[in-house]
């Protein structure tokens, strides 16, 4: 027999792995996107020191997307890697 208050727990467990998952995907996909427009900006003459405020954005993405990944990757049960 099922135990309802646990099928409930495990399937919020579930849908919070699908989100944190959904969210490290989004987010490098943004931070790529950024990171492209950077370089192309450096190749048509914008500097580094113009563009250092978007580049510590990327990279402070990139840091929290690692956290979020390792995170989750931490909490989630073997099986489900």
């Amino acid at each position: 027999m099922a135990n309802a208050t646990l099928d409930a727990l495990v399937e919020q467990v579930n849908q919070a792995q699908s989100v944190s998952a959904s969210a490290t995907t989004l987010i490098d996909g943004f931070a790529a996107r950024v990171q492209s427009a950077i370089d192309k900006a450096l190749v048509n003459g914008a500097t580094e020191a113009e563009l250092a405020p978007l580049q510590t954005e990327v990279d402070e993405m990139r840091a929290a997307n690692e956290a979020l990944s390792a995170a989750v990757s931490a909490n989630t049960p073997a099986e489900n890697l």
